[in-house]
């Protein structure tokens, strides 16, 4: 089995405590789905600057920067997707990018 970066893109936290602790229940809930398919839980992502080229020219985060990931394990990328679909991010409409990852070193 490989593991499998799911990198969100899009959406944002709640802007009350109570918008906060109902996206966090949903996640809970689709990370019990989960079960041993959950490598990582992950986090949200803050501040986010994009470095470029040779000469490291530094942006801010792009066209579509990354706003959260989670880590999962899965047999196939086809089985990682079917996995992600229940994401919170996915089913508010926004993107979660899936990368499968591998040991280099």
């Amino acid at each position: 089995m490989a593991n499998y970066l799911l990198s969100y893109h899009g959406g944002h936290l709640a802007d009350t405590e109570e918008g906060i602790r109902e996206v966090m229940v949903r996640f809970g809930e689709w990370f019990d789905e989960l079960g041993s398919a959950l490598v990582d839980r992950g986090n949200p992502i803050g501040r986010i600057a994009t470095i470029s080229g040779k000469d490291g020219l530094v942006e801010g985060g792009g066209a579509n920067p990354v706003t959260g990931y989670t880590v999962i394990q899965a047999e196939s990328l086809e089985a990682a997707i079917k996995l992600a679909r229940g994401c919170p991010v996915v089913v508010a409409g926004q993107q979660v990018e899936i990368g499968e990852t591998f040991s280099a070193m």
